[in-house]
This record gives C-alpha cells, structure tokens and sequence, in this order.
C-alpha cells in the first residue's frame, strides 16, 4: 500500500518537474539573448495562452484578456501566444497609428494560418500589390460617391423586413431578425440573392463559421474550427453556383454589369486589363458576406440595446428621423442626402461602437525586426492591434464607462482612438455598407416604434462579437400614428 503511494507521488513529482522544464524549454524558444522583447508569457507549450486570449477579447463587463495584461504589465504591448504563433498584442493611439503607417513596410496583413485557409485569396489573407489590386477593385464599388445609389435598395430591404418579421408583434428576439437583416441585405447588394430560403440556408453555415473561427485547428471531426472550414467549404461551393449562374445571365443579358457586387467583379478588369480569377470572386464575395453578416448586426443590437437604456438618445434620434420622414412624400424612398442628415443617429453608433465594437481588431505579420516602444519585435511574429482597449482608455475617452455621442460631435476623438473600422491602407474596404445599412434600418424602426428590453440586466458576451445572453429580445411599442 505504502509503496503505491510512494510511487504516485513521485509520478507527480516526476510530471511536474517535466512540465516545468518542458515550459522554461518552451518560453526559451521565443526569447533572443540581449534583445528586449515586449513583457509577457508564451503560456502553455503548443496551445500558449489561446484559450485565455480568443475567451476574453473584448469582453463586456470585465477587463479582459487585454485590458488586464495592459494593467499587469504598465505598458501598451506585450507578447503572448496564440493559435500556434507568438503574438504582440498592441493598444492605444501610438500602437495604432504605428500598425496602420506601416504596411508592406514592417509589417503586413496577417491572419492566423488556420482562418487564412478560411479566406484564401481574399482581400483579407493578401499583402502587397496584391492587396493593392483587390482593393482598389472593391473600394470602385464600395466608396461613398458610387454606393449612394444603393441607399433606396437599402430602404426597400428594410421596409420589406421589418413588415414581414416585426410589424404587428409585441415582441421580438433582435438578435436573430438583426442578423436575418444584415445578411439580406448583404446577399441583395453584393450577389441578388433575393430568396429568403437561399438566404437562410447561407446564413445557417455562416453562423457555424463565426463560432469555430478563431478557435484552435485541432484537426479533429467535431470540433468548432473543425466545423468552421466545412461550413466554409460548403459556402464556397454555393457561392461557386450563383457566379456560374451569374455568368450565363451576363452572357444572355438577364443581368447587368453593375447590378451587385458579383457582377461588377466578373465584368471589371484591374489597372492592368487582368480580372479576378472565379477562386479570387468566391473569396472575396465570402469575406463580405460574412462582413455583412456579424459586423452590423452586431452593431444594431448594441444599439438597440443601448437606445432601450438611454431614453434621452432614443428621443434625439426620433426626432431627427421624423424631420427627415415629413420631408418626404409617403411613398418616397430614402436617398444619400437623407443619410447625411442622420449626423446625431450616426454619433449614436459610433459611441456604441465605442464601448462594443463588434471588431476588436485584427492581426499583422513582422516582416522584419522592428523596435516599438523600446522593444524588440522578431520577424515571422503575429501583430494584433486592440480596438476595445483603446476604446475604453480614459485619457483620450474621459469616463469611459458612461454613454455619451457627444463625443463624437465636431472634430470628434483624437486621431487613431476611435479605430472600429481600422485605418490606413487596411481600413474596413465596407464602411458606407455597413453606414448606410444601420442609418436606414434606424430610421424605419425608430420612426415606427420605441420598445423596452424583456430583461433589462441581459449579459453580453463576446463570441467574438456581441452575442446577447438570451437574444436580447424587446417588448414592441408602436408609434400612435406611422410617420
């Protein structure tokens, strides 16, 4: 009996030894004699600290995995590891600016390679003058002065949504018809998908996508990431089938060049006369649907969620919608110069997108040693600039915490504080889609309803973006009279 005992204590002695020694080996491996590298830890060896990392990002309601390193530590970057690579994580204005000024320079876009492989050739997976070429071609669709004539599209999604899954119900579960919104309208704008069948069997994988997506690739049938490339897989080949489709209808005249985004990138050659092969229009029409799909919606929830809270914000903003409502005739779709006068509905959103941004930054890769901040940073290491921490950061946003879209009236925050959609050559190429999108959607629910939360204390957690507990669903109050 003793000599069992004895011999399971010194397994024990044995494996702990082991596995500090396994993890001194494994911290060594990231560390370059007599240079000074950012503070922090490379955790456990293989998976590092990315359970930790991809839990905590941005989370509500706690500092964060961040936040809390930023506190420890005293600085405004530190190393971790994640998803199988050594990651600095940077927050606040300077980090910021340092990443957007210097692409293709020290560094350039990077995902972890396991959501690369999701992406392939899209915009979000290429460097270089690659890069530069797929974005050009989007942004000639995407830009302001080219999208206004979507706005009226955008209207007539809204109008067409809020009647069939809203009107005449006294309550509503936001966070399911918010994203059946965003994605319609992103399968209207960018492929034509009118069908609300189609639409939901896309939306269906899009939903097993987001939640594997930045999980670990451990290669095992049933795991999330493992279920993310097989719905993303299984995206493509659809998406393959509406551009072949696509192509006939462009060759027989039933579609027009310029009709969505399909068929701009089918029929639009780059700089050099080339276009983009079938692989490049999948790719790319997958990233913005699946941009389409969670950045927006997730948005309007926190904002309906907030405007339920602040009832002096909801006020201000019916009443800027109502201006705009009996300016027109009743039948009349909205139209770009509507969507300027939105300014107090639009600081709305982006304080919400302040304290909840439904992206909390994205990743870059060293392409050369650098030094930032006094420390060294390594070629081939992973970059990952923080939105939600420099968000909250009280000396550029005074009382973070407390509610406030003044911030953003006149010349607004300090340049590279306010960051939901990035900045530099990598800003978010859909910003006016998503703009517009939310502004229209706004103005129809807003001129028609005020509603209350059914729990006023619902958590919101991140997965990775705003996901409400219980689906945040509101009791509906119609208007007495429709504007």
């Amino acid at each position: 009996m003793e000599q069992g005992v004895m011999m399971f204590l010194w397994v024990l002695v044995i494996g702990f030894v082991t596995l500090v020694v396994v993890c001194r080996w494994w911290s060594s491996r990231h560390h370059q004699k007599g240079l000074k590298l950012p503070p922090g830890t490379m955790g456990w060896p293989l998976i590092g600290e990315t359970l930790q990392f991809s839990g905590a990002l941005g989370s509500e309601g706690n500092e964060g995995f961040i936040k809390e390193r930023t506190r420890k530590y005293g600085t405004e970057v530190f190393k971790t590891h994640f998803l199988g690579k050594p990651l600095v994580v940077f927050c606040g204005p300077t980090g910021n600016k340092f990443v957007f000024s210097n692409e293709n320079r020290v560094l350039v876009n990077s995902w972890p390679p396991s959501v690369a492989r999701i992406f392939g050739t899209s915009l979000s997976t290429r460097a270089g003058d690659d890069a530069k070429r797929i974005r050009k071609l989007l942004m000639a669709f995407l830009r302001p002065e080219d999208f206004q004539k979507f706005v009226s599209r955008t209207d007539i999604v809204a109008q067409k949504h809020l009647r069939t899954h809203w009107y005449g119900k006294s309550e509503v579960k936001t966070f399911d018809m918010l994203k059946a919104y965003a994605f319609s309208l992103a399968c209207s704008l960018f492929a034509s998908i009118e069908s609300e069948e189609r639409r939901a069997e896309l939306s269906a994988l899009f939903i097993v996508l987001l939640r594997g997506l930045l999980k670990l690739d451990l290669k095992i049938p049933g795991t999330s990431h493992y279920r993310a490339k097989k719905a993303a897989d299984a995206l493509k080949r659809e998406l393959r089938k509406e551009m072949e489709e696509r192509k006939e209808a462009l060759k027989d005249g039933r579609a027009t060049p310029k009709q969505d985004l399909l068929s701009y990138l089918l029929t639009t050659a780059d700089d050099r006369g080339g276009y983009m092969s079938d692989t490049e229009v999948v790719d790319n029409i997958l990233l913005l649907l699946f941009g389409g799909h969670d950045t927006s919606s997730s948005t309007l929830l926190m904002v309906l969620k907030y405007l339920a809270e602040e009832p002096y914000c909801y006020n201000e903003i019916l009443k800027e919608q109502r201006e705009i409502a009996q300016s027109k005739n009743k039948e009349e779709l909205l139209n770009w110069e509507d969507i300027k006068k939105m300014k107090y509905t639009w600081n709305v959103v982006c304080e919400v997108m302040r304290v909840a941004p439904a992206v909390s930054g994205t990743f870059r890769y060293a392409i050369t040693d650098f030094n930032f901040a006094g420390f060294h940073i390594p070629k081939g290491w992973m970059l990952h600039w923080s939105a939600y921490t420099t968000h909250t950061m009280a000396e550029y946003f005074p009382e973070p915490e407390k509610f406030d879209p003044s911030r953003f009236e006149g010349e607004g925050p300090t340049p590279f504080t306010f960051v939901p959609f990035g900045g530099g050559p990598r800003m978010c190429p859909g910003i006016e889609f998503a703009r517009v999108g939310m502004l229209v959607f706004l103005h129809n629910l807003v001129k028609n309803y005020k509603w209350e939360l059914v729990f006023p204390d619902e958590k919101i957690r991140m997965d990775p973006m705003p996901v409400a507990a219980n689906g945040l669903p509101i009791h509906l109050h119609p208007h007495q009279q429709h504007s």
